[in-house]
């Protein structure tokens, strides 16, 4: 007989008939530490989820292959966020069978009245990575969260503050189900100085937008720049293209200057990161601003030196320089060997000098190599018409690391 998995829905005092009766039938009963004591008095031996799993499955095992009947209890519905798909893999398909209930994001969205499709859902349960969140908030108007005791309401909405992110606000959903169940809407900046219920549901609701959109090839005077000191917006769009971003690639934006095309690299990443990197404060103030002003909440900006900051950060699939490469190859003996296996490498310069340093050191390695020459001319207001003025050549190097699948 299948393993049976019930959900207990958001009131496990309001259980539909036939999920009471697989649960009253049930030989062994396995479930967390809370769900266990709901059915204290239940005569099946009791299970108890705890990690490592592997034991848990074991004894699961063991008693299902003694012909025992077996139910495994689960909060919400089982196959959302839950242990059914943990089952699943353990035990086959055949080997499990599922009675669904109420998910706490179901509840939580019919005390919001809103349609719960709309509502796409992200974990931070046990995890500390915070980009899924950051790329579904940029794509969608409501966004659920599933928390802990770490990734509590208060530490996220600070975090989303800290990102300059201020167009959302933040539902709060404690106790669901439970006779002190209390939810309500709060401003990010009251949420992040409240404490909750340790049992709790965040949804994010936006509320406006950025104040600019985040695409390709946005005029360079939308950005905050030092003294005009940006990577003009033809040759930007050109360098992004030579990048070849895939959707959830980490990149590191090295040199960033104004964090310009590390931002527009965000609209491409819709699961992916941007590190960028520079050493002048001035500047980083101007990509945390600039982050917030498009809205580019996948930009981790860094503050430090070449190549001592890149230490921590995760290894890149994709590394661009803009500045910062210096005269010799010591950056590059850092960051290529960090480069994951068939990542790119995308460097501008505009001294023939540099070009021809870092070709040679690039062929050296083994590493095919293309070259580009950008040389834009935009419009100008003249005499009641138009003229065109010619902006800088830049050179694109982009190359690839062998080794890939």
């Amino acid at each position: 007989m299948p393993i049976q998995v019930v959900g207990l829905g958001v009131d496990s005092e309001a259980l539909p008939d036939l999920h009471s009766g697989v649960i009253d039938g049930a030989e062994v009963l396995v479930g967390g530490k809370r769900q266990l004591v709901m059915f204290e008095d239940h005569p099946a031996v009791k299970i108890a989820i705890t990690a490592p799993l592997e034991s848990v499955f074991a004894d699961i095992a063991a008693h299902d292959g003694a012909g025992r009947d077996i139910v495994v209890l689960a909060d919400g519905d089982p196959l959302f966020f839950g242990i059914g798909t943990r089952l699943v893999d353990e035990f086959g398909p055949d080997g499990v069978h599922f009675y669904p209930n109420i998910t706490s994001l179901q509840a939580a969205a019919a005390r919001a009245k809103v349609p719960w499709q709309e509502v796409v859902c992200v974990s931070l349960h046990g995890r500390d990575d915070y980009v899924p969140l950051y790329n579904a908030l940029r794509m969608r108007n409501w966004v659920a969260i599933l928390t802990d005791d770490r990734n509590i309401p208060a530490a996220i909405a600070q975090r989303l503050l800290d990102k300059g992110s201020e167009w959302f606000s933040m539902w709060v959903f404690e106790n669901l189900g439970s006779e002190d169940e209390h939810f309500d809407r709060y401003p990010l900046a009251k949420a992040a100085t409240k404490s909750f219920s340790r049992l709790n549901l965040v949804l994010l609701e936006r509320k406006g937008n950025p104040e600019q959109p985040l695409a390709l090839g946005t005029m360079d005077d939308a950005y905050i720049s030092d003294k005009g000191l940006i990577t003009k917006w033809p040759v930007r769009a050109a360098g992004l293209a030579a990048l070849r971003l895939a959707p959830d690639n980490v990149l590191w934006d090295l040199g960033a200057g104004s964090g310009s095309l590390g931002i527009e690299a965000c609209a491409l990443l819709q699961a992916g990161e941007v590190y960028a990197v520079e050493r002048n404060g001035n500047r980083v103030g101007m990509i945390r601003e600039n982050r917030k002003r498009f809205g580019a909440l996948a930009l981790e900006v860094v503050h430090g030196t070449l190549p001592a900051c890149l230490k921590e950060l995760p290894d890149p699939h994709r590394i661009f320089i803009g500045g910062g490469l210096g005269k010799d190859g010591a950056l590059l003996d850092v960051v290529c060997p960090r480069l994951r296996p068939g990542g790119r490498l995308v460097v501008h310069c505009v001294l023939l000098g540099t070009l021809e340093r870092c070709r040679r050191y690039l062929a050296e390695q083994g590493w095919a190599v293309d070259i580009t020459m950008i040389q834009s001319s935009v419009s100008v207001p003249l005499a009641g018409d138009l003229r065109m003025e010619g902006q800088n050549p830049v050179y694109i190097i982009a190359a690839e690391k062998p080794g890939g699948a």
